[in-house]
């Protein structure tokens, strides 16, 4: 069973569709159909409201919480077509960039591992993904990959800087070889792999078996193993976990972790990889633990 330690008024006007907290658990940024973000500092399990950020014309589906090296930022996606890149500078939260290069929707945003530096991709309902790369001096590098999702972009999820069994097979003292690469989702019920060759961004692999929308993915932590494993989530009610054993990235496993009755909203891993938590239309959380021998289901 899960137990609830803690609950926060968020104050709200609307249906909160996401809440993160970030990197040391000290804050939690929540975002509503009310069309604003909020942030709250719940250390010693308090929750005093620091910022109400206002800046969206529509629902906010997503926040997401870039690495703290790079300060407190965060960002967040709506209907309104636009993402929001906030940043707190001297305690208070202001715009650091809008993007409005969509014509729909934005419906995901994912930033991705520390090491590539600030770079945030975005998925939205006109199909397309973006790739939003700091550059310093307030310029962002934007690049689009058109058509990536008939129909619509649900979820993006980016994969772990480190390589596959880098820690088994890696010299001493020689620089891993980091590629850039992220798993999406989408309403022509795929799931794709980008990668990045030669600064531009290519389709690696399409990987077919929902029969419905695709409303989520999430590529697993790597703790340096050889094998690369990612979830999916459908309105089909079902959850695959992926698996690829193979160093060139080329054979990925299906295997139907659970067939919900309902639709599957999300799924999100634990920082180590091993614990899944899956969240669907019937309001409950189950929580799954998965490692390459078996997959253990308790709900929540």
């Amino acid at each position: 069973m899960v137990s609830v330690i803690n609950t926060v008024d968020t104050s709200h006007e609307d249906m909160i569709h996401d809440a993160q907290m970030d990197y040391y658990g000290t804050r939690l940024a929540t975002c509503s159909s009310d069309r604003t973000v909020k942030i709250f500092d719940v250390r010693n399990g308090g929750q005093i409201l620091v910022a109400d950020l206002r800046g969206h014309e529509g629902p906010v589906w997503q926040v997401a919480w870039a690495h703290p090296m790079y300060g407190n930022i965060l960002a967040s996606c709506s209907y309104d077509r636009k993402v929001i890149v906030w940043k707190e500078e001297n305690g208070s939260w202001d715009k650091m960039y809008e993007y409005t290069g969509h014509e729909s929707s934005m419906n995901s945003v994912c930033w991705g591992p520390y090491d590539f530096g600030l770079i945030l991709a975005c998925g939205s309902s006109d199909g397309a993904i973006s790739l939003l790369t700091f550059t310093g001096e307030q310029q962002w590098d934007v690049k689009k990959i058109s058509n990536a999702h008939t129909i619509g972009c649900n979820a993006v999820s980016w994969a772990p800087a480190v390589v596959p069994g880098s820690l088994v097979d890696q010299p001493s003292g020689q620089k891993p070889n980091y590629v850039k690469r992220f798993v999406s989702g989408g309403c022509d019920n795929l799931v794709k792999l980008w990668k990045e060759e030669d600064g531009q961004w290519k389709e690696d692999q399409k990987l077919e078996a929902h029969s419905d929308w695709v409303r989520d993915v999430g590529w697993a932590p790597s703790i340096g193993l050889p094998t690369s494993t990612i979830a999916s989530c459908s309105q089909d009610g079902r959850v695959f976990i992926w698996t690829c054993e193979d160093p060139t990235g080329n054979t990925w496993t299906p295997k139907l972790l659970h067939k919900f009755v309902d639709v599957v909203w999300h799924v999100s891993w634990s920082i180590t990889g091993n614990i899944l938590a899956v969240s669907g239309g019937d309001n409950k959380v189950t929580h799954h633990t998965h490692n390459s021998e078996e997959i253990k289901t308790e709900n929540g």
